[in-house]
This record gives C-alpha cells, sequence and structure tokens, in this order.
C-alpha cells in the first residue's frame, strides 16, 4: 500500500470520528435542554399549585368562635303538670300504681310561690309489687337537686293498713297547687309574704281518711312542723277546708 493512501484512509476514518463525536454531542446537548425545560415546566406548575391552594385557603371566611351554650334557667311547674310527667314512669314500675303523695320541695330557683315548683315528688303503692316508689320530676338548677326530669327514688315495702300510705284515685286531683294556693292566700298567706316575700311555700296533697277527701296543705315556711301558717284546701273542690297553724 502506497503512503498517500494509507493517509488518506486514516484521514477518512478521523472525519467519520468526528461526525459521530459531533453527533453525539448535539444529542447529550439537547436532552440536557429537554432535561432542563422538563424541570422549569415542573417548577413552574408547582408553584402554580402552591398559589391557587393558598389562594383557596385565604378566599375561605374564617369560622367565627363557636359561642358557649348559655346554661339553662329553672323550670317551674304546678303539681298536676308534673304529677303527668312522673305519672307515666310510675305505670312502667306497675300498673297498678296508685299515687298516696304529692309534695313539693322549696329550693333557691323555686320558692313555691304561685303554686309553682321547681322540684316536685310523688309517692306510689303497688299492691301487685307489694312496694311503694316515689318519682321525682326536677327543673332545678341548683347543685343538690335531682337530674332535670324525671327520676326514680328508692323502693319500699307496702303496708297497706298505713295510713300515711292511703292511695287515692287519681280523678279526685281536680284542684291543681296555683289554685290551692290562691285560696290560702285569702286565709291568711297574703299577709304573711306581706312580712317576709322571701319565705318559701310547700305543698304536700294526701289523702285525709278521717273526712274521706284528698286535701292539699298549703304551707307557709320551710317545714310543715317549722311553718307560720298551713292552710288546708279541698283538692277535689278546692273548697277552704281550715287553718292548720
Amino acid at each position: 500500500m502506497k503512503m498517500w493512501e494509507f493517509v488518506q484512509g486514516k484521514t477518512a476514518e478521523l472525519a467519520f470520528v468526528r461526525q459521530k463525536t459531533t453527533a453525539a454531542g448535539h444529542i447529550i446537548r439537547d436532552a440536557h435542554r429537554s432535561r432542563a425545560s422538563g424541570a422549569r415546566i415542573f417548577s413552574a406548575a408547582f408553584v402554580l399549585l402552591v398559589l391557587a391552594l393558598l389562594a383557596a385557603c385565604d378566599s375561605n371566611p374564617a369560622k367565627p368562635p363557636e359561642a358557649k351554650p348559655e346554661p339553662k334557667g329553672p323550670e317551674l311547674l304546678t303539681a298536676r303538670a308534673a304529677f303527668q310527667k312522673v305519672f307515666i314512669a310510675a305505670r312502667n314500675y306497675a300498673v297498678d300504681v296508685k299515687p298516696f303523695r304529692i309534695e313539693s320541695t322549696p329550693t333557691s330557683d323555686g320558692n313555691g310561690h304561685d303554686g309553682k315548683s321547681a322540684i316536685w315528688r310523688a309517692s306510689f303503692a303497688s299492691a301487685a309489687q307489694r312496694g311503694v316508689k316515689p318519682f321525682f320530676w326536677s327543673g332545678s338548677t341548683v347543685p343538690d337537686a335531682p337530674s332535670r326530669g324525671v327520676s326514680p327514688g328508692n323502693e319500699d315495702v307496702y303496708n297497706p293498713g298505713n295510713a300515711s300510705t292511703q292511695v287515692f284515685d287519681v280523678a279526685f286531683l281536680k284542684i291543681d297547687s296555683d289554685q290551692a294556693f290562691a285560696v290560702a292566700q285569702k286565709h291568711g298567706g297574703d299577709k304573711v309574704l306581706e312580712k317576709d316575700p322571701t319565705i318559701p311555700v310547700i305543698y304536700i296533697c294526701d289523702w285525709n281518711h278521717n273526712t274521706n277527701e284528698l286535701t292539699w296543705h298549703v304551707i307557709y315556711g320551710p317545714a310543715r312542723d317549722n311553718s307560720k301558717l298551713t292552710v288546708a284546701v279541698n283538692a277535689s273542690t278546692g273548697d277552704f277546708i281550715r287553718v292548720e297553724k
């Protein structure tokens, strides 16, 4: 082989290598440019997404703070209104129950004036169960009061011969406690409240086995044995019976 032919062949080979190298460089450069462009596009999209989320958060109005529920005030009921509530619970205790006493309890949020109280207790007897059981209705908010609504008390043994548990028919209870209060006011109660407007008024309704009548005892004072005045009113007719004290 002649020298010039050898040189010419090598020159052609070098030209081919440079051509391939240049093409590869273009490919690598284009790839870098594509990756850089893709990164820039991704970065721009991410920024737009963050801005959109921030705008959405800013567009939602801030929720106002929740107002604390105001404490309920006392609920005051007359005797018959409270009795109707506890009578339903008593019938669940025994279907043959009959009441033998209805009484109110004075509290700091229910002094019994106008015939209404925040706590009522009705006691029932059941011959089938051979037991007596009280049921409470409470609308009071004082700490030591029974739970609001109707709640049962403790059961005891029933003795039909006991005068203090003499049952009566609900049909005899026609006069409510506010009506009994109005009668008692006309027989000395108004003067007691005029002298002491803060004195509590208590109501007890039971059967008088001596006269065979259902009687309201309207008591002006903290207890029956420590009262300024106690007036007896017929719970069926509303008639004044007597001043008991």
